[in-house]
């Protein structure tokens, strides 16, 4: 599954990273790998809740990206 994530640097320079279709999902880390490996678990431990109480899991996402040339 795919999902959107937000990572934005603190004033403190952590970093946080917030998932908007899981809500309340948000982890962050002292660099930018840790915060997405922290995000990743926190990700797979809400949609493990999700399933557990049998709630319906948000649709993975699909997005392109496109370059344009000036």
């Amino acid at each position: 599954m795919r999902y959107r994530v937000l990572i934005e640097q603190d004033e403190d320079g952590v970093y946080v990273a917030e998932v908007s279709s899981l809500p309340g999902c948000i982890s962050q880390g002292r660099t930018r790998t840790e915060a997405i490996n922290n995000i990743k678990e926190a990700i797979a431990g809400y949609v493990e809740s999700l399933t557990a109480h049998g709630d319906p899991i948000p649709p993975s996402i699909t997005e392109e990206v496109v370059e344009v040339t000036p």
